[in-house]
């Protein structure tokens, strides 16, 4: 099973969410999950893992979910080898046993062309960084994603879940 992953934060808050499905290739989610975690760390630039892995770790943990792949929203190396992102580091807190896949939209600066996919006819590549998986494994996967679309389907319903089960901000009704 490979696991999407998304987080969203509001106003001291988070909603991690995650679809389960069988394969990149795959339509539709088999299963869906959120975690609402209210103490999270504050953003600070450079470290955005230690705001997001805690929020990873509790969906993991609150569902019990043993995925054979995590794909997250960003990086798992910033520079596509040694810089750890996100991915890198929930990589090693899980130790070292799940393969994690990165998606990200937007390049980082000095991220090479070997991390790019191109879906959909989009012009615009999304930038695919992994560890425990090949490269080419991960990149061929992505590009397998569901969906007519540069961002592959799952990957927009995770973040959907996210926000649509985000509580409202203060103010809001």
């Amino acid at each position: 099973m490979i696991l999407a992953t998304d987080v969203h934060y509001s106003a001291g808050h988070a909603t991690a969410a995650g679809l389960l499905f069988e394969s990149w290739a795959a339509p539709q989610a088999l299963h869906c999950c959120i975690s609402q975690i209210h103490e999270i760390k504050p953003y600070r630039p450079g470290h955005f893992y230690e705001r997001e892995l805690p929020c990873l770790l509790e969906l993991l943990r609150e569902h019990r979910l043993h995925p054979d792949i995590i794909v997250v929203d960003g990086y798992v190396f910033l520079d596509g080898i040694s810089r750890p992102g996100l991915g890198k580091h929930l990589f090693d807190a899980l130790g070292g046993c799940v393969p994690v896949v990165g998606v990200a939209k937007t390049a980082f600066r000095g991220i090479g062309a070997e991390f790019q996919v191109l879906r959909g006819g989009s012009t615009k590549p999304l930038f695919v960084t992994c560890v425990g998986e090949g490269l080419e494994s991960a990149r061929a996967g992505v590009r397998a994603m569901h969906g007519r679309h540069r961002l592959p389907e799952l990957l927009k319903q995770v973040d959907r879940l996210c926000r649509d089960n985000a509580p409202p901000a203060a103010g809001d009704t």
